[in-house]
Protein backbone atom coordinates (compact mmCIF):
# COMPACT_ATOMS: atom_id res chain seq x y z
CA UNK A 1 0.00 0.00 0.00
CA UNK A 2 1.30 3.30 -0.73
CA UNK A 3 1.39 7.16 0.48
CA UNK A 4 -1.00 9.00 -2.10
CA UNK A 5 -1.34 12.36 -2.53
CA UNK A 6 -4.42 13.58 -4.76
CA UNK A 7 -4.76 17.29 -6.29
CA UNK A 8 -7.62 18.94 -8.21
CA UNK A 9 -9.80 21.84 -8.40
CA UNK A 10 -13.01 19.34 -8.46
CA UNK A 11 -13.74 18.65 -4.75
CA UNK A 12 -16.12 16.13 -5.90
CA UNK A 13 -13.24 14.19 -7.96
CA UNK A 14 -11.11 14.47 -4.92
CA UNK A 15 -13.77 13.03 -2.56
CA UNK A 16 -14.72 9.90 -4.96
CA UNK A 17 -10.86 9.33 -5.10
CA UNK A 18 -10.36 9.41 -1.90
CA UNK A 19 -13.12 7.09 -0.28
CA UNK A 20 -11.96 4.51 -3.33
CA UNK A 21 -8.40 4.23 -2.94
CA UNK A 22 -8.59 4.26 0.80
CA UNK A 23 -11.07 0.87 0.64
CA UNK A 24 -7.63 -0.32 -1.37
CA UNK A 25 -5.69 -0.04 1.70
CA UNK A 26 -3.60 3.42 0.56
CA UNK A 27 -3.03 6.68 2.68
CA UNK A 28 -5.10 9.63 1.07
CA UNK A 29 -4.60 13.26 1.41
CA UNK A 30 -6.04 15.57 -1.02
CA UNK A 31 -5.90 19.86 -1.97
CA UNK A 32 -7.85 21.42 -4.30
CA UNK A 33 -4.76 23.78 -5.95
CA UNK A 34 -1.26 23.37 -6.70
CA UNK A 35 0.23 25.41 -4.42
CA UNK A 36 -1.38 23.59 -1.67
CA UNK A 37 0.13 20.24 -3.74
CA UNK A 38 3.61 21.72 -3.64
CA UNK A 39 3.30 22.68 -0.15
CA UNK A 40 2.42 19.17 0.99
CA UNK A 41 5.24 17.74 -0.92
CA UNK A 42 7.64 19.56 0.75
CA UNK A 43 6.77 18.36 4.04
CA UNK A 44 5.86 14.90 3.54
CA UNK A 45 7.09 11.94 1.04
CA UNK A 46 4.49 10.61 -1.15
CA UNK A 47 4.55 7.21 -3.35
CA UNK A 48 2.51 8.92 -5.97
CA UNK A 49 1.68 12.38 -6.68
CA UNK A 50 -2.14 11.75 -8.71
CA UNK A 51 -2.73 15.84 -10.48
CA UNK A 52 -5.08 17.21 -12.61
CA UNK A 53 -3.62 19.08 -15.09
CA UNK A 54 -5.89 22.30 -15.68
CA UNK A 55 -6.08 24.25 -12.80
CA UNK A 56 -5.92 27.99 -12.08
CA UNK A 57 -2.54 29.72 -10.92
CA UNK A 58 -0.93 26.42 -10.93
CA UNK A 59 -1.38 23.92 -13.11
CA UNK A 60 -0.56 20.09 -12.96
CA UNK A 61 2.62 20.38 -14.83
CA UNK A 62 4.11 22.55 -12.72
CA UNK A 63 3.39 20.57 -9.59
CA UNK A 64 4.79 17.94 -11.83
CA UNK A 65 8.26 19.52 -12.59
CA UNK A 66 7.82 20.82 -8.92
CA UNK A 67 7.68 17.09 -7.30
CA UNK A 68 10.26 15.83 -9.58
CA UNK A 69 12.26 18.90 -8.47
CA UNK A 70 12.02 17.75 -4.39
CA UNK A 71 10.98 14.23 -4.66
CA UNK A 72 12.54 12.13 -7.54
CA UNK A 73 12.05 9.00 -6.85
CA UNK A 74 8.34 9.76 -6.10
CA UNK A 75 5.39 8.70 -9.56
CA UNK A 76 3.49 11.29 -11.14
CA UNK A 77 0.49 10.83 -12.63
CA UNK A 78 -1.83 13.34 -14.73
CA UNK A 79 -5.59 13.54 -14.93
CA UNK A 80 -6.59 14.93 -18.10
CA UNK A 81 -9.89 16.27 -19.64
CA UNK A 82 -10.65 16.13 -23.55
CA UNK A 83 -8.96 19.42 -24.08
CA UNK A 84 -5.55 19.08 -22.47
CA UNK A 85 -5.15 15.46 -23.43
CA UNK A 86 -1.51 16.59 -25.43
CA UNK A 87 -0.47 18.37 -22.79
CA UNK A 88 -0.88 15.06 -21.05
CA UNK A 89 1.09 12.77 -23.64
CA UNK A 90 3.81 15.43 -24.09
CA UNK A 91 4.68 14.85 -20.35
CA UNK A 92 4.81 11.13 -20.42
CA UNK A 93 6.62 11.44 -23.60
CA UNK A 94 9.08 13.76 -21.86
CA UNK A 95 9.55 11.65 -18.86
CA UNK A 96 7.92 13.57 -16.27
CA UNK A 97 4.76 11.63 -16.35
CA UNK A 98 4.20 8.43 -15.35
CA UNK A 99 0.84 8.00 -17.00
CA UNK A 100 -2.17 9.96 -17.49
CA UNK A 101 -5.74 8.77 -17.37
CA UNK A 102 -8.72 10.71 -18.91
CA UNK A 103 -12.01 11.71 -16.72
CA UNK A 104 -14.76 9.83 -17.42
CA UNK A 105 -16.45 6.86 -15.89
CA UNK A 106 -13.68 4.53 -15.56
CA UNK A 107 -11.15 6.82 -13.87
CA UNK A 108 -11.41 4.95 -10.26
CA UNK A 109 -10.58 1.85 -12.10
CA UNK A 110 -7.19 3.20 -14.50
CA UNK A 111 -6.30 5.36 -11.78
CA UNK A 112 -6.01 1.56 -9.34
CA UNK A 113 -4.00 0.29 -12.00
CA UNK A 114 -1.57 3.10 -12.62
CA UNK A 115 -1.05 3.29 -9.02
CA UNK A 116 -0.38 -0.27 -8.52
CA UNK A 117 2.04 0.08 -11.08
CA UNK A 118 3.93 2.98 -9.84
CA UNK A 119 3.86 1.50 -6.54
CA UNK A 120 5.50 -1.85 -8.07
CA UNK A 121 8.46 -0.16 -10.20
CA UNK A 122 9.18 1.62 -6.66
CA UNK A 123 9.29 -1.51 -5.00
CA UNK A 124 11.72 -2.92 -7.70
CA UNK A 125 13.79 0.30 -7.14
CA UNK A 126 14.49 -0.07 -3.28
CA UNK A 127 14.98 -3.80 -3.99
CA UNK A 128 17.48 -3.30 -6.61
CA UNK A 129 18.81 -0.64 -4.55
CA UNK A 130 19.33 -2.59 -1.63
CA UNK A 131 21.14 -5.49 -3.41
CA UNK A 132 23.48 -3.02 -4.71
CA UNK A 133 24.44 -1.69 -1.36
CA UNK A 134 24.88 -5.26 0.44
CA UNK A 135 26.92 -6.31 -2.48
CA UNK A 136 28.79 -3.16 -2.19
CA UNK A 137 29.36 -3.78 1.38
CA UNK A 138 30.59 -7.21 1.42
CA UNK A 139 32.70 -6.61 -1.16
CA UNK A 140 34.29 -3.56 1.06
CA UNK A 141 34.49 -5.80 4.15
CA UNK A 142 35.88 -8.78 1.77
CA UNK A 143 38.67 -5.90 2.00
CA UNK A 144 39.68 -6.26 5.27
CA UNK A 145 41.61 -9.58 4.93
CA UNK A 146 41.47 -12.14 7.99
CA UNK A 147 39.60 -14.38 9.55
CA UNK A 148 40.94 -13.83 13.25
CA UNK A 149 38.44 -13.05 16.24
CA UNK A 150 39.78 -9.56 16.53
CA UNK A 151 38.88 -8.96 12.34
CA UNK A 152 35.61 -10.96 13.16
CA UNK A 153 34.60 -9.04 15.56
CA UNK A 154 35.75 -5.38 13.89
CA UNK A 155 33.80 -6.45 10.97
CA UNK A 156 30.83 -6.78 13.04
CA UNK A 157 30.85 -3.52 15.01
CA UNK A 158 31.49 -1.69 11.03
CA UNK A 159 28.24 -3.97 10.00
CA UNK A 160 26.38 -2.38 13.70
CA UNK A 161 27.40 0.98 13.55
CA UNK A 162 27.12 1.96 9.91
CA UNK A 163 23.28 1.82 9.62
CA UNK A 164 23.83 5.11 11.96
CA UNK A 165 24.68 8.48 10.91
CA UNK A 166 26.50 9.30 14.46
CA UNK A 167 29.86 10.55 13.58
CA UNK A 168 32.70 7.42 14.04
CA UNK A 169 36.22 7.97 15.36
CA UNK A 170 38.83 5.30 14.49
CA UNK A 171 41.84 4.42 16.16
CA UNK A 172 44.42 2.67 15.29
CA UNK A 173 48.31 2.28 14.70
CA UNK A 174 49.63 3.77 11.49
CA UNK A 175 49.21 0.86 8.83
CA UNK A 176 46.65 -0.92 9.90
CA UNK A 177 43.93 0.02 7.22
CA UNK A 178 42.05 2.50 8.88
CA UNK A 179 40.48 4.07 5.61
CA UNK A 180 39.68 0.69 4.20
CA UNK A 181 37.38 0.72 7.65
CA UNK A 182 35.70 4.06 6.75
CA UNK A 183 35.02 2.48 3.07
CA UNK A 184 33.71 -0.20 5.03
CA UNK A 185 31.38 1.76 6.97
CA UNK A 186 30.24 3.69 4.40
CA UNK A 187 29.63 0.89 1.86
CA UNK A 188 27.14 -0.60 4.54
CA UNK A 189 25.17 2.89 5.24
CA UNK A 190 22.08 3.94 4.30
CA UNK A 191 24.51 6.39 2.15
CA UNK A 192 26.50 3.92 0.03
CA UNK A 193 25.08 5.11 -3.19
CA UNK A 194 26.56 8.42 -2.48
CA UNK A 195 30.20 10.03 -2.16
CA UNK A 196 32.63 8.87 0.09
CA UNK A 197 34.98 11.81 0.19
CA UNK A 198 38.80 11.45 1.93
CA UNK A 199 41.19 13.76 3.30
CA UNK A 200 44.44 13.91 5.12
CA UNK A 201 44.43 16.32 7.30
CA UNK A 202 48.28 16.38 8.05
CA UNK A 203 48.74 16.88 4.44
CA UNK A 204 47.78 20.59 4.37
CA UNK A 205 48.87 23.52 6.18
CA UNK A 206 45.96 25.12 8.01
CA UNK A 207 45.03 28.03 5.47
CA UNK A 208 44.94 25.18 2.20
CA UNK A 209 43.11 22.74 4.67
CA UNK A 210 40.56 25.42 5.21
CA UNK A 211 40.05 25.59 1.50
CA UNK A 212 39.93 22.20 0.71
CA UNK A 213 37.31 21.31 3.18
CA UNK A 214 34.98 24.56 2.89
CA UNK A 215 35.88 25.47 -0.57
CA UNK A 216 36.10 29.42 -1.22
CA UNK A 217 34.75 31.90 -3.52
CA UNK A 218 36.53 34.18 -5.91
CA UNK A 219 39.03 36.65 -5.06
CA UNK A 220 39.24 35.04 -1.75
CA UNK A 221 43.17 34.94 -1.88
CA UNK A 222 45.63 35.15 -4.15
CA UNK A 223 45.09 32.64 -7.17
CA UNK A 224 41.62 32.19 -6.09
CA UNK A 225 40.36 32.34 -9.92
CA UNK A 226 36.67 31.43 -9.48
CA UNK A 227 34.39 29.63 -6.90
CA UNK A 228 35.03 26.10 -5.86
CA UNK A 229 33.21 24.10 -3.87
CA UNK A 230 34.93 22.27 -0.26
CA UNK A 231 34.88 18.63 0.50
CA UNK A 232 31.92 19.10 2.76
CA UNK A 233 30.05 20.00 -0.38
CA UNK A 234 30.74 17.48 -2.30
CA UNK A 235 30.53 14.60 -0.23
CA UNK A 236 27.00 16.29 0.47
CA UNK A 237 24.44 13.29 1.23
CA UNK A 238 27.00 10.68 1.68
CA UNK A 239 30.38 10.61 4.15
CA UNK A 240 33.49 12.33 4.47
CA UNK A 241 36.74 10.94 6.04
CA UNK A 242 39.18 13.19 7.83
CA UNK A 243 42.57 10.92 8.07
CA UNK A 244 44.82 12.08 10.74
CA UNK A 245 42.20 14.31 12.63
CA UNK A 246 44.85 14.68 15.35
CA UNK A 247 47.25 17.04 12.80
CA UNK A 248 44.33 19.67 12.66
CA UNK A 249 45.32 23.14 14.16
CA UNK A 250 43.34 24.42 17.41
CA UNK A 251 42.00 27.14 14.59
CA UNK A 252 41.00 24.42 12.47
CA UNK A 253 39.21 22.39 15.06
CA UNK A 254 37.21 25.52 16.02
CA UNK A 255 35.96 25.55 12.72
CA UNK A 256 35.52 22.07 11.93
CA UNK A 257 33.23 21.47 15.35
CA UNK A 258 30.76 24.39 13.94
CA UNK A 259 30.28 22.71 10.98
CA UNK A 260 29.72 19.73 12.89
CA UNK A 261 27.05 21.79 15.07
CA UNK A 262 25.33 23.74 12.88
CA UNK A 263 25.64 20.86 9.48
CA UNK A 264 26.30 24.00 7.44
CA UNK A 265 29.50 25.18 6.05
CA UNK A 266 31.15 28.96 4.55
CA UNK A 267 33.27 28.87 2.01
CA UNK A 268 36.59 30.97 2.40
CA UNK A 269 35.67 34.84 1.68
CA UNK A 270 32.07 33.94 1.28
CA UNK A 271 29.44 35.60 3.20
CA UNK A 272 26.57 32.85 3.08
CA UNK A 273 26.68 29.61 4.21
CA UNK A 274 25.41 26.64 2.59
CA UNK A 275 23.76 23.68 4.60
CA UNK A 276 25.09 20.13 4.14
CA UNK A 277 24.30 16.55 4.94
CA UNK A 278 27.43 14.53 5.69
CA UNK A 279 28.32 11.29 7.94
CA UNK A 280 32.14 12.58 9.41
CA UNK A 281 33.85 9.89 10.15
CA UNK A 282 38.05 10.50 11.77
CA UNK A 283 40.85 8.95 12.42
CA UNK A 284 43.68 9.04 14.50
CA UNK A 285 46.98 7.11 15.00
CA UNK A 286 47.67 9.46 18.35
CA UNK A 287 46.15 9.15 21.80
CA UNK A 288 43.67 11.63 21.77
CA UNK A 289 42.90 11.44 25.35
CA UNK A 290 46.71 12.39 26.22
CA UNK A 291 46.53 15.62 23.48
CA UNK A 292 43.22 16.77 25.39
CA UNK A 293 44.50 16.94 28.51
CA UNK A 294 47.60 18.44 26.95
CA UNK A 295 45.30 20.91 25.44
CA UNK A 296 46.61 20.04 21.83
CA UNK A 297 43.35 18.73 20.99
CA UNK A 298 39.86 20.73 21.97
CA UNK A 299 38.05 18.34 24.37
CA UNK A 300 34.19 19.75 22.93
CA UNK A 301 35.38 18.54 19.83
CA UNK A 302 36.63 15.28 20.55
CA UNK A 303 33.34 14.15 22.04
CA UNK A 304 31.78 15.96 18.70
CA UNK A 305 34.09 13.56 17.21
CA UNK A 306 34.06 10.02 19.71
CA UNK A 307 30.20 9.23 19.31
CA UNK A 308 30.84 5.33 18.03
CA UNK A 309 34.62 4.69 19.02
CA UNK A 310 36.24 2.17 16.97
CA UNK A 311 39.54 0.36 17.06
CA UNK A 312 41.87 -1.18 14.60
CA UNK A 313 43.76 -4.21 15.73
CA UNK A 314 47.74 -4.61 15.35
CA UNK A 315 49.00 -6.95 13.31
CA UNK A 316 50.93 -8.53 16.17
CA UNK A 317 47.44 -9.31 17.61
CA UNK A 318 45.98 -10.80 15.07
CA UNK A 319 49.41 -12.60 13.59
CA UNK A 320 46.62 -16.01 12.22
CA UNK A 321 46.01 -13.16 9.94
CA UNK A 322 49.30 -12.94 8.23
CA UNK A 323 49.69 -15.50 5.95
CA UNK A 324 46.42 -14.75 4.79
CA UNK A 325 47.40 -11.03 3.87
CA UNK A 326 50.70 -12.07 2.43
CA UNK A 327 49.27 -14.28 -0.04
CA UNK A 328 46.75 -11.25 -0.73
CA UNK A 329 49.17 -9.03 -1.76
CA UNK A 330 51.46 -11.67 -3.76
CA UNK A 331 48.14 -11.98 -5.89
CA UNK A 332 48.28 -8.41 -6.35
CA UNK A 333 51.80 -7.74 -6.86
CA UNK A 334 52.99 -10.45 -9.05
CA UNK A 335 50.78 -10.11 -12.02
CA UNK A 336 51.97 -6.52 -12.00
CA UNK A 337 55.06 -7.44 -12.34
CA UNK A 338 55.13 -9.57 -14.94
CA UNK A 339 55.56 -13.04 -13.05
CA UNK A 340 53.85 -16.18 -12.25
CA UNK A 341 55.05 -17.27 -8.82
CA UNK A 342 52.58 -19.68 -7.15
CA UNK A 343 52.89 -19.02 -3.89
CA UNK A 344 54.79 -18.13 -0.50
CA UNK A 345 57.46 -20.69 0.76
CA UNK A 346 56.14 -22.21 3.67
CA UNK A 347 59.17 -21.29 5.86
CA UNK A 348 59.07 -17.49 4.98
CA UNK A 349 55.12 -17.22 5.86
CA UNK A 350 56.32 -18.88 9.07
CA UNK A 351 58.94 -16.00 9.83
CA UNK A 352 56.16 -13.69 8.83
CA UNK A 353 53.79 -14.81 11.21
CA UNK A 354 56.69 -14.00 13.97
CA UNK A 355 57.75 -10.93 13.23
CA UNK A 356 55.74 -8.07 15.22
CA UNK A 357 55.70 -6.03 12.06
CA UNK A 358 55.49 -2.30 13.18
CA UNK A 359 54.35 -0.76 10.46
CA UNK A 360 51.48 -3.44 10.58
CA UNK A 361 49.62 -4.08 7.28
CA UNK A 362 51.07 -1.08 5.10
CA UNK A 363 54.88 -2.73 6.26
CA UNK A 364 53.93 -6.51 5.39
CA UNK A 365 52.41 -5.24 2.18
CA UNK A 366 55.87 -3.38 0.97
CA UNK A 367 57.64 -6.62 2.18
CA UNK A 368 55.91 -8.60 -0.27
CA UNK A 369 55.81 -6.36 -3.09
CA UNK A 370 59.89 -6.13 -2.71
CA UNK A 371 60.17 -9.95 -2.71
CA UNK A 372 57.92 -10.21 -5.70
CA UNK A 373 60.03 -7.45 -7.61
CA UNK A 374 63.47 -9.80 -6.14
CA UNK A 375 62.08 -12.98 -6.63
CA UNK A 376 63.09 -14.96 -10.41
CA UNK A 377 61.29 -18.33 -8.95
CA UNK A 378 57.70 -19.73 -8.99
CA UNK A 379 58.26 -19.38 -5.17
CA UNK A 380 58.30 -16.27 -2.92
CA UNK A 381 60.91 -16.09 -0.20
CA UNK A 382 60.11 -12.96 1.68
CA UNK A 383 62.97 -11.75 4.17
CA UNK A 384 61.89 -9.64 7.12
CA UNK A 385 62.86 -6.27 7.26
CA UNK A 386 66.69 -5.74 8.25
CA UNK A 387 67.17 -6.00 11.93
CA UNK A 388 69.22 -3.29 13.93
CA UNK A 389 72.52 -4.14 14.46
CA UNK A 390 74.02 -4.81 18.22
CA UNK A 391 75.75 -1.19 17.78
CA UNK A 392 72.26 0.47 17.82
CA UNK A 393 70.71 -1.84 20.23
CA UNK A 394 74.06 -1.01 22.52
CA UNK A 395 73.55 2.53 21.94
CA UNK A 396 69.99 2.38 22.63
CA UNK A 397 70.21 1.04 25.80
CA UNK A 398 72.96 3.53 26.89
CA UNK A 399 70.11 5.91 25.82
CA UNK A 400 71.91 7.26 22.89
CA UNK A 401 69.31 6.44 20.29
CA UNK A 402 66.57 8.19 22.47
CA UNK A 403 64.69 11.16 21.55
CA UNK A 404 66.75 13.88 21.27
CA UNK A 405 66.15 17.50 22.29
CA UNK A 406 66.09 19.55 19.09
CA UNK A 407 70.03 21.69 19.23
CA UNK A 408 72.07 18.78 20.84
CA UNK A 409 75.11 18.36 19.17
CA UNK A 410 75.14 15.34 17.33
CA UNK A 411 78.64 13.56 16.29
CA UNK A 412 79.83 10.05 15.38
CA UNK A 413 82.06 8.96 18.28
CA UNK A 414 85.00 7.17 18.29
CA UNK A 415 84.11 4.18 15.65
CA UNK A 416 84.06 0.61 17.75
CA UNK A 417 86.86 -1.86 16.34
CA UNK A 418 83.93 -4.07 15.00
CA UNK A 419 83.11 -0.64 12.88
CA UNK A 420 79.00 0.47 12.75
CA UNK A 421 76.69 0.07 9.85
CA UNK A 422 76.48 3.63 8.40
CA UNK A 423 72.80 3.63 6.72
CA UNK A 424 71.51 2.21 10.03
CA UNK A 425 73.89 4.45 12.24
CA UNK A 426 72.13 7.66 9.81
CA UNK A 427 68.48 6.46 9.92
CA UNK A 428 69.07 6.09 13.77
CA UNK A 429 69.95 10.25 14.20
CA UNK A 430 67.01 11.02 11.31
CA UNK A 431 64.14 8.58 13.28
CA UNK A 432 65.58 10.81 16.35
CA UNK A 433 65.42 14.16 14.91
CA UNK A 434 61.98 13.12 13.43
CA UNK A 435 60.67 12.20 16.87
CA UNK A 436 61.91 15.04 18.73
CA UNK A 437 60.66 17.32 16.13
CA UNK A 438 57.39 15.98 16.57
CA UNK A 439 57.36 16.42 20.18
CA UNK A 440 58.21 20.09 20.54
CA UNK A 441 55.98 20.65 17.88
CA UNK A 442 52.69 19.21 19.81
CA UNK A 443 52.42 16.42 16.69
CA UNK A 444 52.01 19.44 14.18
CA UNK A 445 53.86 18.39 11.47
CA UNK A 446 54.07 21.65 9.46
CA UNK A 447 55.72 22.96 12.34
CA UNK A 448 58.08 19.96 13.12
CA UNK A 449 58.81 20.51 9.09
CA UNK A 450 59.68 23.35 9.47
CA UNK A 451 61.94 23.01 12.69
CA UNK A 452 64.14 20.62 10.81
CA UNK A 453 63.99 22.93 7.57
CA UNK A 454 62.34 20.92 5.65
CA UNK A 455 59.79 21.07 3.18
CA UNK A 456 56.51 19.32 4.34
CA UNK A 457 56.71 16.70 0.92
CA UNK A 458 60.31 15.56 2.57
CA UNK A 459 59.33 15.55 5.92
CA UNK A 460 56.18 13.50 5.23
CA UNK A 461 58.50 11.46 2.65
CA UNK A 462 60.91 10.48 5.80
CA UNK A 463 58.02 9.75 8.28
CA UNK A 464 56.67 7.21 5.81
CA UNK A 465 60.55 5.76 5.81
CA UNK A 466 60.72 5.22 8.99
CA UNK A 467 57.07 3.57 10.13
CA UNK A 468 56.49 7.15 12.33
Amino acid sequence: MGNILICDDERSICEVLDIALRRDGHRIETVNSGDAAKRKIDGALYDVSVTDIKMPNTDGIEVLRYAHQVSPDSAVVLITAVDDFEAAVQAVKAGGALDYIRKGPGLVDDLRLAIAQALEKLALRRQNFAYRRDAAARNSLDNIIGVSPAIEKLKQTIRTVASTSSTIMIHGESGTGKELVARAAHACSPRSAEPFVSINCGAFPETLLESELFGYVKGAFTGAQQNKRGLFEVADGGTIFLDEISEMTLAMQVKLLRVLQERCVRPVGGTSEIPVDVRVIAATNRDLDRMVSENLFREDLYYRLSVIPVTVPPLRERREDVPMLANHFLKKYSPAAGKSILRVRPESLQLLAAYDWPGNVRQLENAIERAVAMESTNELQVELPAERPKARAAAAAAGAAAVLPLGTPIGPGPLPPEGVHMESYVADIERSLLQSALKQSGGVQTRAAELLKLSYRSFRHLMKKYDI
